[in-house]
């Protein structure tokens, strides 16, 4: 760890593509993968990345990705490449373990995001890692409120999840505190959108919690306490102050939504 990292967050960019599968968005856009798709005029892994750099939180900035050529290639992040500030690292066969690819060797603790959360500002880092030390967590998710995701689009999202205490989206943001915490990953190898998928939940968390989930027994922090024995660690969620933030480029909808509040947000900048 250089000097200038020593008590800042890790930030791993997950940018990999689906073996063999090339992504409507990206076929569309006359690229070879979705995270150089452009939205708003730039690729969304060059947004992310910049504004990921942007935050004063963020130390080593580590892209995971199958086909780093493309991405490496966009000038603003090859200048970081050249200041020592972003790495590559190569893409597992799953996210999983292109989680655990990306993590090893690296300092903790570590912030992991996607290519295409593209709507998360420098702050929203900061606040989202600020909040996970604050919390002592050995692992945590970031959540939007239902409320707020609606306020910022209506079409942002389809579903949530809901518990006793409102509903909640999940915003593809998450933090490992440490070594241990990193097997916290295991609860994506099923490849997560557990709301479509309810069976994951139950492989990922056990068949009670999957229960206790579809019932809403009990507010979020209640829930990810019962995951946390049976982990053997802290996790937590953390509520973002933003709506935006649980809002990615998923598919045409999801993309229209984000290059309308992208052009939103420049007019009112």
């Amino acid at each position: 760890m250089t000097d200038e990292n020593k008590g800042k967050v890790t930030a791993l960019i997950m940018a990999g593509k689906r073996s063999g599968v090339l992504d409507p968005l990206a076929e569309r856009a006359g690229v070879a993968q979705k995270c150089v798709v452009p939205v708003g005029g730039m690729p969304m892994i060059e947004r992310v990345v910049m504004n990921v750099a942007a935050s004063p939180r963020i130390g080593e900035i580590r892209v995971v990705a199958h086909e780093p050529d493309e991405i490496a290639a966009i000038p603003s992040i090859a200048k970081l490449v050249d200041e020592g500030r972003v790495v590559f690292k190569p893409g597992a066969f799953n996210l999983v373990d292109s989680v655990f690819a990306g993590a090893e060797g690296a300092s903790y603790p570590i912030l992991i995001t996607t290519a295409d959360n593209c709507l998360w500002l420098p702050e929203d880092f900061t606040e989202f890692a600020d909040k996970a030390i604050a919390s002592g967590a050995g692992a945590a998710a970031a959540l939007a409120r239902k409320e707020d995701v609606i306020a910022a689009d209506p079409q942002g999202q389809a579903k949530f999840y809901e518990f006793s205490d409102g509903g909640y989206s999940n915003c593809n943001a998450y933090w490992i505190g440490n070594a241990k915490a990193l097997s916290a990953a295991e609860i994506m190898r099923g490849g997560g959108q557990f709301v479509k998928f309810p069976s994951r939940i139950a492989k990922a968390f056990g068949v009670v919690n999957l229960i206790r989930f579809f019932l809403g027994w009990g507010t979020k922090e209640k829930l990810f306490a019962q995951v946390s024995r049976r982990f053997g660690f802290t996790l937590k969620p953390l509520v973002m102050s933003h709506g935006y933030c649980a809002i990615d480029v998923d598919n045409e909808r999801t993309f229209d939504v984000t290059e309308k509040l992208l052009v939103k947000r420049l007019a009112t900048a």
